[in-house]
């Protein structure tokens, strides 16, 4: 009888364990599409007009400012969390007159530097919650997933 109810409880246990919970998010990476090409347009007005001076118009970095394209770019943020790069532009940019920018022309922003950095669009916009982008990880390169 004990035999019978520690296999059923180890049963139930692993079923639990190895099934998420409603609520519970999978993590994301910048190729599953998390950012929507209306967004990334109204980013690219707001780059130019806030962003571009510093960074090129092509975002190819101007003077100390660095690029926000190519492989200079993917390799010193490979790996990182949307939600931490979100957080270095809210508290540093724009350099003349940083945290003026709310969250909302972040994300925007975010999702127009995706974009010219080759990652697809998808449907919704890139969320400006930092719980959301914490789950979302910039991959510079494709996997084989």
């Amino acid at each position: 009888m004990i035999r019978r109810f520690s296999i059923g409880v180890a049963a139930v246990l692993a079923a639990a364990t190895s099934v998420p919970s409603p609520g519970a998010a999978q993590a994301r990476s910048t190729w599953d599409g998390v950012y929507s090409a209306k967004q990334a347009g109204r980013g690219k007005e707001l780059y130019l007009g806030t962003c571009a001076t510093c960074h090129g118009p092509d975002m190819s970095g101007v003077d100390a400012a660095p690029p926000l394209t190519g492989g200079r770019f993917a390799s010193n943020w490979n790996g990182v969390t949307l939600g931490d790069m979100v957080e270095r532009i809210r508290i540093s940019m724009p350099q003349n007159d940083p945290g003026t920018l709310s969250r909302e022309q972040i994300a925007d922003v975010m999702a127009y530097i995706l974009q010219q950095n080759g990652f697809p669009p998808g449907q919704k916009d890139l969320p400006r919650q930092s719980a959301f982008l914490k789950m979302i990880a910039y991959d510079a390169y494709k996997s084989g997933r």
